[in-house]
């Protein structure tokens, strides 16, 4: 099956862009390099294509119910405006996928998911759909998005592209009408920056990249390096560090999801697994060496397979060779002796905190 492009897929190829299949897109892994786009959003201003994001819109009478029905966290009167980060889940507990809710006005509920999930969640949500009264609209084909990242985005989104944004704080977001379109404008991203996302027409997607990368301030950024920044400041990847065999808590994520609040898919299953006590957990790793661990590679201790590596680097922002590790949760304790597995060579490491740099939010 040939992959999916996004309405900018033209614009990446002129710039040159390595180009590389991701989630049944056709995505740009790096224009220059991962190091210079990386650091780009650190200390200045990132612009990324995700227009390959999935897009569904509930809206009616039962909106807020149903949501919360399949949704980890409480969106329970939601203020208009506010976002919420969680997961959907299979009755078993294990992830279907992790999501973002935006609460946009009355009994309207936007959920933006994961690209290389969107066949199975849109089934997954109009399956449940049907015991409640709402519609679901699949958006996915309507929206373009760029995600803008870097402490320097609020000023030149204000400057260049005219969008007031400095009022709105972290995991907000507002419609705006510009040339004729209503377009949405969130204070999100997925690098640990202060940042925003624009989703709007393919037209308007385009516009923005044309005058965010001609000015000469906003670094065209790919998928490798959006990888580098979410990874060094935990936050997961699904297929990674969460799965459907992975639960929110094992992944550390417990904090999304809400099992005071009304019943919701898996709550049972993670209400047992919380009463029972976890069997192994998703922790960082820094490694002694400059080797890096990869995906899959085993955790050992003592010679004996005690998990296996979720996401691997040399930290580009630190320059320690660290991983995400979903270990059994007896070696999960800060400062435990471990090794990671590379080709035929053990390398000795210790359990540390999942996140290797920390996060540069809007307060």
């Amino acid at each position: 099956m040939e992959n999916k492009r996004t309405c900018l897929y033209d614009k990446h190829v002129a710039l040159g862009a390595l180009i590389s299949p991701f989630g049944g897109f056709d995505m740009p892994i790096q224009y220059t390099n991962i190091v210079e786009e990386h650091n780009a959003v650190r200390k200045a201003c990132g612009i990324f294509d995700v227009s390959h994001m999935g897009e569904v819109l509930v809206t009616g009478p039962e909106s807020e119910k149903f949501v919360n029905y399949i949704f980890t966290n409480d969106i329970t009167d939601a203020p208009d405006g506010k976002i919420y980060y969680g997961m959907m889940l299979h009755p078993t507990g294990g992830v279907v996928d992790d999501l973002l809710v935006y609460k946009m006005g009355d009994k309207r509920f936007f959920l933006v998911i994961n690209a290389a999930n969107i066949d199975k969640d849109v089934a997954w949500i109009m399956q449940h759909a049907e015991k409640f009264d709402v519609t679901v609209e699949h958006q996915s084909d309507k929206y373009g998005e760029v995600a803008v990242q870097g402490p320097k985005t609020e000023e030149i989104i204000e400057r260049i592209l005219g969008i007031p944004c400095s009022e709105m704080a972290f995991y907000t977001c507002k419609e705006v009408e510009i040339d004729g379109e209503t377009i949405i404008i969130s204070r999100t991203g997925y690098t640990g920056e202060d940042g925003f996302e624009l989703y709007g027409s393919h037209e308007f997607t385009n516009s923005v990249w044309d005058k965010l990368v001609g000015s000469g301030e906003v670094l065209p950024c790919g998928l490798g390096c959006r990888d580098t920044l979410r990874f060094e400041v935990g936050l997961p990847l699904y297929g990674d560090e969460l799965t459907d065999e992975i639960t929110p808590l094992e992944a550390g994520l417990g904090i999304f999801v809400k099992l005071e609040k009304d019943d919701f898919i898996g709550k049972e299953a993670l209400a047992a697994q919380k009463a029972e006590g976890l069997n192994r957990k998703i922790v960082g790793i820094e490694l002694a060496d400059k080797a890096i661990p990869r995906h899959g590679y085993d955790v050992e201790v003592d010679g004996k397979v005690i998990g296996c590596v979720t996401t691997g680097y040399n930290s580009i922002s630190t320059g320690k060779s660290v991983c995400m590790a979903l270990i059994d949760a007896e070696y999960s304790k800060l400062g435990t002796e471990v090794a990671v597995r590379i080709r035929k060579k053990t390398f000795p490491g210790v359990v540390t905190k999942k996140r290797f740099y920390d996060k540069n939010y809007k307060k």
